[in-house]
């Protein structure tokens, strides 16, 4: 492959592409020879001339092609371009006849013409005035896109980018950013701050402008929304944006009030100290923490009549629950609302089925959930009950934005009595606000989680916040069966969650742990472990049975690591599997590759045919199919085959090894976790807890005990800044 380059031509035809994200196949005329070039190039149309800057790269099956990675254009000038580009259908009105027309009218100011004199155009037969006018429009409507990229083309923003803050901001883009830098930093652009910054430079601002403090204080509550927080403390935001800005500390606290009065964030006091939050974040926890307390009104059946339900399930089942099962089945019938929690073992399925059996007896419709495609898949297998993803059951949509939405909501609510949603721990503020905004007044709703596993990736601490309240209904499941009592991975975790030194010793057991310090070795036993012995001994499937869950995502035990050696040794290269690179590694066909963020418009076909869109951060499946061609890539899942396009496919990555935070609501039958080599930050309890209650049938710790010991003495408990638990308790923000 050859080294980056720079490549000019006319376009001669535009072979793909893709309206949404603006990834395209294109011919370019070099003047010389004609050239295949992919990438991102929106907006591009035949006639264009473009300069092009990327990399050669050879195709297995379509030869020599230009990778481009950013591009600047020109207008077609020439009449001939002119032709070349309204006959290719760039412009919505015009088609070949009235192309030739046009050009033939005004030769090489026919743009000049449809842009500035549209009226001059009722000249040729078949156009009205009115005509006239909608291409004019449609003209300057695609010339933005163009303006927002040669405008900001000096700052390295790539086509995506400009993509997305066309949409947002429209055709006076560049005039808004110039004016204020940090509105690419928003949500809906996303855009890196370093960016924002390299064009607040080059307008010249003053170093206290009052949009420079403003967008700074909202990237600050913006950012550490990844870190969990919905809220920070107000001289925390403060102390974080004096870094970056280097001003007055009080410049900034003016403006944070500023900012505060004219609603773009809010203000409030938690015990007594100040914080602030971003007004949509604050609005979900405010409403989540309404209807909660609504909720929490609601009156069922009576004690006396939940006990009969539970002695006919008791004889309808064979079985005896204990005292807390039954306080549970009872908070579930007599309730609006119920938090059901404990570690493995305890008898949470068993108490969920015996609520879900009565309450179907008695005629109530009832709806089953989880965050993820894994989870909600486990949680069918284990109630034999239809479960889905809460974003299926809420039936997300896109708007013209790529923005979620849900078609269930106040004015569409569910049709149903009860909802039942698992895997608590792994729910953000925002999905649990818009769970809630779906369900009907009247509806029951149930909560199952365990409370010592990782929180949730996005923002928010929904579970710990709702048992912090005081004011919900919890019941807690301690009891281990004695079933599960036999399983060294039930009582170890249990073990690991009182911070007690779990049993390493056993070797005959479905627990154990092999030592090994040092990481380079412990990273080639757990490959050697995955690919060849557990395989051997036990059966397993390397890439459908075992699945190796990693602390850390960097080192030598990383799952990036691992995953390289993995994807060699268990999917090598060979002629006849398509290679696609991304973001720093190789996907290949046949690879075991994991959705790492929500994409809810990847189209999928399910096994019986129908079809949806949706791929959600967790899912695991199979890369089965790479087609340069059109510039797509097939991904078999557990329930369905999902269609990519290769910009889409940024959004995969390797699963040979995943990281134990990615592994968050779903089982595997073997799990392999190294355990030394790990950064200080992640060597803590209940990472490990949660990596062990992944694992069914074998758990195998690969590395130090030292490493297993220290993270089980650190229950450092990650903090996080919320208002729910205070706003449920109805205090005075």
């Amino acid at each position: 492959m050859d080294d980056s380059r720079e490549l000019c031509g006319s376009v001669e035809q535009i072979t793909y592409r893709n309206e949404q994200n603006g990834y395209t196949v294109l011919t370019l005329d070099t003047g010389d020879e004609l050239v295949t070039v992919v990438g991102c190039l929106p907006q591009t149309d035949a006639g264009d001339g473009l300069r092009l800057f990327g990399r050669w790269d050879t195709h297995k099956t379509y030869g020599r092609q230009f990778v481009a990675e950013s591009f600047e254009r020109e207008k077609p000038a020439t009449a001939d371009a002119i032709y070349k580009y309204l006959s290719s259908g760039a412009v919505k009105g015009i088609g070949l006849v009235t192309a030739r027309a046009v050009v033939a009218r005004f030769g090489a100011e026919a743009l000049s013409v449809i842009e500035n004199e549209p009226f001059r155009l009722a000249q040729i037969k078949g156009i009205s005035l009115s005509k006239a006018q909608k291409i004019s429009e449609e003209y300057r409507r695609t010339s933005g896109l163009r303006e927002v990229m040669i405008g900001l083309a000096e700052f390295n923003v790539s086509p995506e980018q400009c993509v997305k803050i066309y949409r947002e901001l429209g055709g006076r883009a560049v005039e808004i950013i110039r004016k204020n830098p940090y509105v690419v930093c928003s949500r809906e652009i996303g855009m890196r701050f370093d960016t924002a910054e390299a064009i607040f430079r080059s307008a010249g601002l003053p170093a206290n402008d009052k949009n420079r403090i403003a967008g700074v204080v909202s990237y600050v509550l913006r950012h550490n929304l990844s870190n969990g927080h919905t809220c920070l403390p107000r001289d925390k935001v403060i102390a974080a944006a004096n870094t970056i800005l280097e001003i007055s500390p009080d410049e900034i606290d003016v403006v944070c009030q500023e900012m505060s009065d004219d609603g773009r964030i809010k203000f409030f006091v938690l015990d007594g100290r100040e914080f602030l939050a971003l007004e949509d974040i604050f609005g979900s926890e405010f409403y989540a923490s309404g209807r909660l307390r609504m909720m929490m009104r609601f009156d069922g059946v009576t004690r006396q009549a939940a006990d009969r339900e539970i002695a006919r399930a008791e004889k309808d089942e064979g079985i005896e629950y204990e005292e807390k099962q039954r306080e549970a089945i009872r908070a579930a019938l007599g309730k609006g609302l119920l938090i059901l929690t404990g570690g493995p073992g305890t008898g949470k399925t068993t108490t969920l089925k015996a609520i879900i059996s009565i309450m179907e007896r008695r005629g109530m419709k009832l709806m089953l959930a989880a965050p993820t495609g894994r989870a909600a898949k486990r949680m069918e297998e284990l109630t034999g009950r239809q479960a889905k993803t809460i974003h299926r059951l809420l039936e997300v949509e896109w708007d013209d934005r790529d923005r979620a939405v849900f078609a269930r909501n106040e004015n569409n609510t569910l049709d149903c009595d009860a909802v039942i949603i698992d895997e608590l721990s792994m729910v953000d503020i925002t999905l649990f606000e818009a769970l809630l905004r779906g369900m009907s007044l009247g509806c029951r709703l149930i909560l199952v989680g365990d409370t010592d596993q990782l929180p949730s990736v996005g923002a928010g601490n929904v579970i710990g916040d709702l048992i912090d309240s005081g004011e919900i209904p919890v019941i807690r499941l301690t009891r281990i069966f004695r079933q599960s009592a036999e399983s060294l991975i039930v009582t170890n975790a249990h073990r690991i969650v009182a911070g007690e030194a779990p049993e390493l010793s056993k070797r005959d057991g479905d627990f154990f742990l092999i030592e090994e310090p040092n990481p380079l070795r412990a990273a080639r036993l757990t490959v050697e472990l995955c690919t060849r012995r557990l395989p051997q001994a036990y059966g397993f499937s390397p890439t459908e049975d075992i699945q190796v869950l990693c602390p850390s995502k960097k080192l030598e035990s990383g799952s990036a690591a691992l995953n390289n050696i993995l994807q060699q040794t268990l999917n090598p290269p060979a002629d006849e599997k398509a290679e696609l690179a991304m973001n720093g590694f190789v996907l290949r066909m046949g690879d075991k590759v994991m959705q790492i963020r929500n994409n809810y418009n990847v189209p999928f076909t399910r096994e019986d045919g129908s079809m949806g869109s949706g791929v959600y951060n967790g899912d695991i499946g199979e890369l089965k199919l790479i087609d340069r061609k059109n510039a797509e890539l097939t991904v078999r899942f557990e329930d369905r085959t999902a269609k990519y396009t290769f910009d889409e496919a940024a959004d995969l990555e390797l699963a040979y090894a995943v990281t134990v935070h990615k592994s968050q609501g779903s089982e595997y039958p073997c799990v392999i976790i190294p355990v030394t080599g790990i950064p200080k930050p992640l060597c803590f309890r209940n990472l490990l807890y949660t990596g062990v209650t992944r694992a069914k049938r074998l758990l195998v710790l690969v590395g130090s005990r030292s490493t297993v010991l220290a993270m089980v003495e650190n229950d450092r408990k990650t903090l996080r800044y919320t208002a729910l638990s205070h706003m449920i308790r109805g205090e005075d923000l």
